[in-house]
């Protein structure tokens, strides 16, 4: 079953850009940009069914301090969405329950990873995932192929997550270095291309993970 996640944003070009991209990386998406309709929606029964809500704070109808507590009932774990400075709100939403917040304007990358890393913190993800003819089981980092189990690498388990988080998503091999080895590692691109040529080979990934002419690399699924 898919991640359900809660989208409260007034700003339609923003609210339309990040359920396109949550989408495209697998999650299923409610989205209002009323907080007074996204309330309503939260005094539901219908809204224990979201895994996270990422949540503006200046909102229509209700703000998201508002809306926290809701989701806190709900036991829905919250992401504010900020602007630039707000640092007063920032406190103010973590010491109210929210588990993180991100700034405006973010990339979309960061905004998945930080999703990824409180569904992990909060038990709401899967514990195993069927993608392209294996089966991974994140939590204790073994893949099964075949009904035998692939050996990989720390590195190279890190790097085949990060494509399945990211699922038909164009990563430049930048971005893959940056999350695998941090913002400093100075080392080769060259690095990236053997650890994906080593996934492809082991998980028989060659069709799935699509090269991106002078980018990097996609993980093509349509699970």
């Amino acid at each position: 079953m898919r991640s359900k996640i809660l989208v409260v944003e007034d700003e339609a070009a923003i609210n339309d850009l990040i359920c396109l991209s949550l989408e495209t990386a697998g999650y299923e998406t409610v989205s209002f940009r009323d907080g007074g309709k996204a309330g309503v929606f939260l005094e539901d029964c219908h809204a224990e069914d979201c895994d996270l809500a990422l949540l503006d704070i200046m909102l229509p109808g209700r703000d998201g301090f508002e809306l926290l507590p809701l989701c806190r009932q709900r036991k829905i774990p919250v992401i504010f969405l900020t602007a630039k400075g707000e640092i007063n709100n920032k406190v103010k939403g973590l010491r109210e329950g929210a588990e993180d917040y991100i700034v405006k304007p973010f990339e979309i990358l960061e905004l998945l990873v930080r999703i990824e890393k409180i569904l992990e913190r909060c038990h709401k993800k899967e514990d195993e995932i069927h993608m392209g003819g294996v089966i991974i089981y994140p939590r204790e980092r073994r893949v099964v192929r075949d009904g035998g189990e692939v050996v990989l690498k720390p590195m190279e388990f890190d790097c085949m997550m990060l494509f399945v988080k990211n699922k038909n998503i164009a990563l430049t091999r930048d971005q893959i270095l940056n999350e695998l080895w941090g913002i400093r590692f100075e080392g080769e691109t060259r690095t990236v291309d053997v650890h994906v040529a080593r996934i492809r080979k082991k998980l028989g990934w060659q069709d799935i993970i699509r090269t991106v002419p002078r980018i990097g690399y996609r993980l093509e699924v349509t699970e």
